[in-house]
């Protein structure tokens, strides 16, 4: 679908001397030519043409050497120039001539500016003489073909490789079989085709033979032409009385294969450089073909070429392949024609008139071609040369779209095959290349084509002139283009080769633009209108240095958009050239423009795939690109196309290279390129490699289309997208909630369809789409209406569900399922409801009734209606729903008998007790007043709170219903709220046994409950359960309690002083001891307690300053490790298993297919497992993640873990000296008070020291760990080591990686407050 189009057309104009050969040096991109020799001027002139920067559009000339080169002819005809190549890296020229002169023209950097200042040199002469030589596509070998029949391989040095004989015996060396492939034989004929034909015959067995008979144009020259990859190299020689023979060698001049006979075969060959075919030319009586050869010599398909006008342009041709493979350039006696393919049909593309060149004179013949050469390095760069002129010309693949903005977007392209326009409308047919839809015929081959900015009207440019035609369309459907004029050059015969035309665009509705190049590149415009009686004329603009127009989006004003080759742009229209506010940072080949919030918006692709948005890049990676009113679409060399939302440029947010997560890029085919875009459909159309046809619904612009539709309350249309395109129908709903809602009844009329309603209710749910899977990804989203300002909150469903059953509610005959189905798609399911409208309906039409029963059992399991049926106690429906089920009539009709039976209430009764609505039976059972019935349901069904609930009024039931709580709650063993139900019912003595099994935490309620019996307790059995709470709570470490027991209820003073010791609540200690008056225990208890107190203190706080001394130094000097030697640190010393460093280590596991040694070899001591695979695929087990979980547990010295476990076990350290600190300060306190003021002041600096030891390990542990992992990291991170997921023990490694990477929070430990009395501060 891509044509060529012209970006750059240069001219230099010889003088009076004949343009004899030409190379391109593709390091400078000038072309080098040569001058010379002739009959007259035995002289050879090397002059560079550059491009004039002022002036791209001329070339200029510089010479770089010239020298005599004398005839070698005995009748003194002039020599010819076999080859010209110029090595960029050694600025090197070689000249070789046809009387066997090899000859090097060698410049340096200072002859590059000082003209004639280059070292010319004969490097040797081959004798008799040279018909053709070809240097490798590397430039390291050189093949000549002398005039005696022989290849001589040389190096670039001009050093004979190896010399062969082109002789007959070469035919000998393959003898080829054709199986017949494509032969009308070997393909299907369908029904009855044997039977028809009247013989079948051998399809390896062709119906000619060809001889290779000679062509009768043929001009005996002979073609070198070498593959691609430089492995091998083809030679098209005439075997004299023989035939046309093209022979293939490899590099050590070895010959491969020759080419079966062929009849008319010419002189013509040029290899294909991806090297699967050769292409030569085979002149038949009423055709010419380019045929296609196989490396083997085999016939591989053939095109036939189209005649020009001037019969005699065919005489003599010339073919060259461009580098990448994609252009076939066929050079004729005046012109050039470049040739695609594409789904096994050639296209041609472009035809560009060169003008004859001089007669040759090295003895072949008096007919000669334009000398062409393609750039080496630019694919579509190419020079030819003529008698007068050489051209350079840059052409890129682009596509002739017509607009994508809607209504517009037809998704029209037209592709150029020579006269021929193949135009598809791909929103009227998706017709697959290379067939077309329409086609017209012009007068000449078509240079470019463009389409009004509405696309109403196609303007086609040929060589004489341009055709206009206007697109009309019935109802959404395009017909085919009606021709409407025709703006004709009116030039004479030698204008066709002095004058170019490149490109055209629409300035306006009736307003053409047509870059041509005479003098210099200028923009002429035409206005046309097929109403006016008046002549259309031509007229210039006021454009300056042009190298493309553009026609930009119909949003634009009026006027083609202009580059330079600089990236300048201007608006040029008929009557002024206005220079554009912004510009492109270099000239970018492929151009876009369209206007967004007032504000133009220019879009620009390199030739090296960066893709801009006026001056600011946004990827480097493009391979196409399309422009709608609202998105950027662009293809990326990872294969994947990408939407951006148009903005502002420095507010384009182009999406990450994720397709799973990100709704605007999704992967598409590998190397698939976009062709155009049609919103309206919400497709876009790509072409494969291969030249197939794709059109997809990306889900960017299919959601982007939905939400316009439903902000247009178009929700049929949107409903009816949702489905094809299988979005999540909750979007109608979340996109715009508040609207949806008021807008119900619009909704309801646009679906209509019963089953389309239904199908939106059953799939509504308490998600917010427009949130989650649909989220809008424009960075700044259209203000929503404000009575659209709803959001989505939980009961979305019953909103919705309700909303439609209040639009419904008077539509009860036509939307009768619909209401069903609403009631039923409630969040829980509205059954009851559902089937009390079957129930309303049973009494007004029963018709209606069936049917409603029928839908409600198709939506809802008929067990489970049947159930809630009943539970309406409604025995008439009940029935009604059982007979649509699959039940046994004797299963159910006795069991409703008996409820027709029963008593109101009783029926209720058992209805519920049946359906295990245990409350309400409960609450129909204390309607009947059976309160022995209602005591033994309670128990059986755990209905206490319901049953405390519905007698809260009746006081001697409620005590009853409360006692057997109380048991139950006792059997459970929830004994607290046990003890506080029998608390309540004033059962105290089975209070205190509960609370007393409840543990301390109701010891104050024990005791309370214990001496509120009656009779009271006795004191035996009150100490008893005092002295069992007191040991409790001293086990429990509530020693302030245990000491109120001993004190209080127990008269043990000297025990509760000891309790209150322990706690280190010495100030409560020594309080008791005065108020009971017993002087005797402060030596003998609180001081002795003191003592063991500190002694204990003392021991704890050294044990945790010496871990801080040994942990905080380890810690240091293992993280130094890591940063110095990651490879020692992670994998361990390697050549102690006698094996060299492997030079792809990570840090982070890489494969788990790796069968270098891992960082567990350091710990299992296994080094000689390297090499086996399924030692790393055996790691990857339950097992062995077990057992590296405990070594990372354990962190023995010397492994990974170590750091990990050294870190963990000072954060424990800092954390039990902060939970100590107040029991030590206490400590401190109770010393001083006792007079002990040396210990106080010991254990005192002591604590001082632990605690700014914690600080300092704060610091060096956690701050200096978290600065480590803000550092930058190097370089991107490797994909395939993102994509892989480590398991089994290389799992619990990685883990114990990325937690030592994420920040953690450091311990907290507060200051020490010493004390003043005993000098602290």
């Amino acid at each position: 679908m891509r044509n060529l189009r012209n970006i750059g057309h240069s001219v230099f104009r010889t003088p009076s001397s004949a343009v004899s050969a030409s190379c391109w040096d593709t390091a400078r991109d000038e072309v080098l030519v040569a001058y010379g020799p002739t009959p007259d001027v035995a002289t050879i002139e090397l002059v560079r043409l550059s491009r004039d920067p002022s002036a791209p559009s001329n070339l200029q000339p510089r010479t770089v050497a010239s020298w005599d080169a004398v005839s070698p002819n005995e009748d003194g005809s002039a020599d010819a120039i076999r080859s010209l190549h110029h090595c960029s890296d050694t600025l090197t020229t070689g000249v070789i001539l046809a009387g066997g002169d090899i000859v090097t023209v060698t410049e340096d950097e200072d002859s590059l500016t000082t003209p004639g200042e280059a070292h010319v040199e004969i490097i040797g002469t081959l004798t008799p003489s040279i018909v053709a030589a070809r240097w490798s596509p590397d430039e390291e070998l050189l093949v000549i073909i002398t005039g005696d029949a022989k290849a001589v391989f040389m190096s670039r040095s001009f050093d004979v490789i190896t010399e062969t004989e082109l002789s007959v015996d070469d035919l000998k060396a393959s003898k080829h079989v054709s199986v017949g492939w494509g032969k009308k034989e070997t393909q299907f004929q369908g029904r009855g085709a044997k039977a028809k034909a009247k013989a079948l015959r051998d399809p390896t067995i062709p119906e000619k033979v060809d001889a290779g008979v000679l062509s009768p144009n043929d001009d005996g020259k002979c073609t070198v032409s070498w593959r691609g990859d430089g492995a091998y190299v083809a030679v098209n020689y005439f075997q004299q009385g023989v035939r046309r023979v093209i022979r293939v060698y490899n590099r050590d001049g070895e010959l491969d294969s020759v080419t079966e006979p062929v009849d008319g075969l010419e002189g013509s060959l040029s290899w294909r450089p991806v090297g699967n075919l050769m292409a030569g030319i085979q002149r038949l009586s009423d055709r010419v073909d380019v045929v296609f050869f196989e490396r083997n010599g085999l016939r591989h398909g053939q095109f036939t070429l189209r005649v020009p006008n001037s019969p005699d342009a065919i005489d003599s041709l010339a073919l060259e392949w461009n580098s990448d493979s994609s252009v076939l350039a066929v050079v004729m006696k005046d012109r050039v024609q470049l040739w695609t393919t594409g789904n096994y049909h050639w296209y041609l593309k472009q035809e560009i008139l060169c003008g004859l060149s001089q007669p040759r004179t090295d003895g072949f013949a008096e007919r000669s071609t334009p000398l062409f050469s393609w750039h080496a390095e630019k694919p579509l760069l190419f020079a030819s040369a003529t008698a007068d002129k050489v051209l350079l010309n840059e052409y890129i693949f682009a596509i002739a779209a017509g607009p994508t903005s809607p209504p517009n977007d037809h998704g029209l392209v037209a592709v150029i095959d020579g006269e021929t326009i193949k135009i598809t409308p791909f929103r009227t047919a998706n017709v697959p290349p290379p067939m077309a839809l329409y086609e017209l015929e012009v007068e000449s081959p078509v240079i470019d084509i463009a389409f009004g900015k509405d696309g109403s009207a196609m303007a086609v440019l040929h060589h004489l002139g341009i055709s206009i035609y206007a697109l009309e369309t019935k109802g959404s459907r395009l017909t085919c283009p009606k021709f409407l004029d025709k703006a004709l050059f009116e030039k004479i015969d030698s204008q066709f080769f002095d004058e170019s035309f490149l490109q055209v665009g629409f300035a306006g509705h009736n307003d053409l633009q047509v870059l041509r190049m005479r003098d210099e590149v200028e923009l002429v415009s035409y206005g046309f209108d097929s109403s006016s009686q008046e002549d259309n004329q031509w007229s210039e603009t006021q454009a300056g240095v042009i190298a493309t127009i553009t026609s930009p989006d119909g949003s634009c004003p009026d006027g083609t958009v202009a580059q330079d080759r600089s990236g300048r742009l201007s608006r040029i229209s008929s009557s002024e050239s206005i220079p554009l506010p912004t510009r492109f940072p270099v000239f970018l080949p492929w151009a876009s423009f369209v206007t967004h919030d007032e504000q133009l918006l220019g879009f620009g692709l390199s030739r090296n795939g960066h893709l801009y948005a006026n001056s600011r890049q946004l990827a480097k990676n493009c391979t196409s690109f399309v422009v709608t009113a609202s998105h950027l679409i662009f293809t990326t060399s990872n294969h994947l196309v990408k939407f951006v939302h148009l903005a502002a440029p420095e507010d384009l947010d182009v999406p990450q290279d994720d397709p799973e997560a990100d709704e605007r890029c999704r992967s598409i085919e590998r190397g698939a390129k976009l062709v155009t875009a049609m919103p309206t459909t919400m497709s876009i159309v790509l072409q494969m490699p291969r030249g197939n046809l794709e059109t997809i619904f990306p889900r960017a612009m299919v959601l982007a289309g939905i939400r316009n539709l439903i902000e247009e309350k178009q929700y049929g249309a949107a409903f009816a997208t949702c489905r094809t395109q299988r979005v999540d129908l909750n979007i109608l709903y979340d996109h715009y909630p508040g609207q949806f809602l008021s807008n119900v009844g619009l909704f309801l009329d646009q679906v209509k369809v019963a089953a389309n309603i239904d199908l939106f209710l059953s799939t509504l749910k308490e998600e917010d789409v427009a949130q989650t899977m649909y989220r809008n990804t424009k960075s700044v989203s259209a203000p929503q209406p404000l009575e659209s300002s709803i959001s989505s909150l939980p009961g979305k469903v019953n909103t919705v569900c309700d909303a439609v059953l209040h639009r419904l509610q008077t539509q009860k005959n036509s939307n009768l399922q619909n209401i069903i189905t609403a009631h039923v798609c409630k969040s829980p399911p509205s059954l009851d409801d559902g089937l009390q409208v079957v129930a309303e309906l049973m009494q007004e039409n029963e018709a209606l009734a069936e049917r409603a029963v029928e839908h409600i059992c198709f939506l809802v399991d008929v067990n489970k209606l049947f159930d809630h049926a009943l539970g309406l106690y409604n025995l008439d429906l009940t029935l009604l729903v059982a007979q649509r089920s699959q039940r046994d009539p004797r299963e159910y009709l006795p069991f409703i008998q008996d409820l027709h039976k029963m008593p109101v209430l009783n029926r209720q009764f058992t209805i519920d007790d049946k359906l295990g609505q245990h409350e309400k039976a409960l609450d129909n059972l204390k309607t009947l007043g059976n309160f022995e019935g209602v005591q033994s349901y309670v128990v059986k069904h755990k209905l206490y709170q319901h049953a405390l609930g519905i007698y809260r009024h009746d006081e001697e039931h409620h005590r009853a219903l409360m006692g057997l709580y109380a048991a139950h709650l006792r059997s459970t063993s929830r004994l607290r709220e046990a003890g506080l139900a029998y608390e309540s019912l004033g059962d105290f003595s089975d209070a205190t046994d509960c609370y007393l099994k409840a543990g301390v935490t109701s010891w104050r309620e024990c005791l309370y409950v214990a001496q509120q019996q009656v009779p009271p307790i006795a004191v035996e059995k009150l100490q008893e359960i005092a002295s069992a709470l007191a040991d409790a709570l001293r086990e429990s470490k509530d020693y302030a309690a245990a000491a109120t027991i001993h004190a209080e209820y127990l008269a043990s003073i000297e025990t509760a002083v000891q309790c209150l010791c322990k706690g280190y609540l010495f100030a409560d200690a020594l309080r008791l001891v005065a108020l009971h008056k017993r002087q005797d225990l402060l030596e003998g208890d609180i001081d002795s307690s003191l003592a063991d107190a500190f002694s204990s203190s003392t021991e704890l706080l050294a044990d945790c300053k010496g871990q801080l001394r040994a942990q905080i130094p380890r810690i240091t000097e293992l993280r130094q490790k890591a940063r110095d030697d990651p490879l020692g640190f992670y994998e361990g010393d390697l050549s102690r298993a006698g094996m060299d460093i492997p030079d792809d280590v990570s840090v982070a596991a890489s494969s788990r297919m790796s069968t270098s040694a891992s960082l567990f070899t350091r710990y299992t001591g296994k080094g000689g497992s390297v090499g086996t695979l399924g030692s790393n695929i055996s790691r990857a087990t339950s097992k062995n993640r077990k057992r590296e979980e405990k070594k990372r547990a354990r962190g023995r010295k010397g492994t990974v873990y170590e750091e990990e476990y050294l870190v963990n076990s000072v954060r424990r350290l800092i954390e039990r000296v902060e939970s100590t600190k107040g029991e030590v300060e206490r400590l401190i306190f109770g010393l001083a008070r006792r007079n002990m003021a040396e210990r106080a002041r010991t254990i005192e600096e002591l604590m001082g020291q632990v605690v700014d030891g914690c600080k300092i390990a704060i610091k060096e542990v956690w701050q200096q760990q978290d600065s480590a992992n803000q550092k930058p990291v190097d370089g991107d991170a490797d994909p395939s080591a993102l994509a892989y997921r480590p398991v089994g023990g290389e799992a619990v490694f990685q883990e114990s990686l990325d937690a030592s990477k994420t920040h953690q929070e450091p311990p907290v430990v507060s200051d020490m407050a010493k004390l003043a009395l005993l000098g602290g501060r």
